[in-house]
């Protein structure tokens, strides 16, 4: 049986991507000198305005519009005929303090109230419903189309920052669809790829370069047929982009973020959120569980789904379903799940190290299928093994 899947992925330079580079990096900067902080940091962007607000609660003076502009001009809006650069963008900057209604359940768990142990000091700083997902269809345990869609849009970026592509602008977006047989990657069918650029180049000319210089490298040949199908800047012009084409908006890219659309999605954004927030936190644990889940032999394709309460340490529920691949019941596995992982926030933040100012680099090519990120890791995998 063949059948279809698509995935996108956008550069650091579409809008909603700036602002949640801009809202991680904020986040990062208060990190950096207060750890325990709360912060609910969201931007809306559009042309020569950035707006950044939200709640935070942190001893932490920084300043907001520098590390804002810091960011822009490092995503590469620089030039002031574009309608958006780093230099004469307007900032308005409207932050206020976490409500004392959240922090009150943050900070005094209902389990931590009857008595528990240093793990149940935090409660979960919302309600919500978080997926995890992993499987052995790439190396990265993640499924192709999202990982080849993140490949191509950063190399978009890497050959435009280098200056090998001059004419680039910041802007841009990938979608790549692959051909499954009998539930395997099989071939790729078609590739989509849209680059902002200045008003010199020619159309013929950027289908060219990009099919040569940025597709072609990161494609993998075995994928490739002649039927594959290109669509390179398929309107003709991308001349107008970025918040300048189109306002932008943190947490608007949760399923670029995640898998692509091959696991579902509880809603929760994660850009600009500190890790008592469980939309992050707790969704970076579901695919630390399942790729150990994977990676251990006990399932070939995993998914989880927690749930919490606003104030309980504890999730609520703990779903498992590896689609008829698991050595054992999905019953079983979720048993195995509650024994060996420390679901509750205090636990994650401790053993995911999620205190530090690492957010910023996750808020561009997926929060997944990187080893840098330390809910990559394959740590579990010998502890599992003993119920093979």
């Amino acid at each position: 049986m063949r059948n279809y899947f698509t995935s996108e992925s956008v550069t650091v330079g579409h809008p909603d991507k700036v602002c949640d580079n801009i809202s991680d990096a904020v986040l990062d900067a208060i990190l950096a000198k207060d750890p325990e902080a709360r912060v609910a940091c969201e931007c809306s962007a559009t042309t020569d305005l950035l707006l950044v607000m939200g709640e935070i609660t942190s001893t932490a003076n920084i300043d907001v519009e520098e590390i804002a502009r810091g960011v822009i001009k490092e995503i590469g809006y620089n030039d002031p005929d574009t309608g958006f650069s780093a230099d004469t963008v307007k900032i308005i900057v409207k932050l206020d303090k976490q409500s004392p209604d959240i922090a009150l359940g943050v900070d005094n768990s209902k389990e931590a109230k009857d008595g528990g142990d240093l793990f149940d000091r935090i409660g979960a700083g919302d309600q919500g419903i978080m997926f995890g997902y992993a499987s052995r269809e790439t190396k990265e345990y993640m499924p192709l189309p999202i990982m080849l869609s993140h490949k191509m849009c950063a190399e978009l970026e890497r050959v435009r920052k280098s200056g090998e592509l001059k004419y680039l602008r910041p802007d841009g977006k990938g979608q790549v669809t692959v051909e499954y047989k009998d539930g395997k990657p099989y071939r790729i069918d078609a590739i989509v790829l849209s680059t902002q650029h200045d008003e010199k180049v020619t159309t013929e000319q950027l289908r060219k370069d990009i099919k040569e210089k940025v597709i072609d490298r990161i494609m993998p040949s075995e994928y490739i047929d002649d039927q594959t199908k290109y669509y390179i800047n398929p309107t003709g012009r991308f001349e107008v982009g970025g918040p300048n084409g189109d306002s932008g908006l943190t947490g608007r890219k949760i399923i670029v973020d995640t898998y692509g659309g091959k696991c579902p999605h509880g809603g929760g954004a994660f850009s600009g959120k500190d890790p008592t927030k469980v939309d992050r936190s707790a969704t970076y644990m579901a695919r630390y569980v399942c790729k150990n889940l994977v990676a251990s032999g006990l399932a070939d394709e995993c998914q989880i789904q927690l749930s919490y309460a606003i104030g309980v340490a504890k999730p609520l529920s703990v779903m498992v379903n590896t689609f008829g691949t698991g050595k054992l019941t999905d019953e079983q596995l979720a048993d195995i799940v509650v024994k060996e992982f420390d679901l509750r926030p205090s636990a994650i933040i401790e053993k995911l190290k999620l205190r530090a100012p690492i957010y910023k680099k996750t808020a561009s090519y997926g929060h997944f299928g990187r080893e840098e990120f330390s809910w990559e890791q394959l740590d579990k995998v010998e502890d599992l093994k003993k119920y093979l």
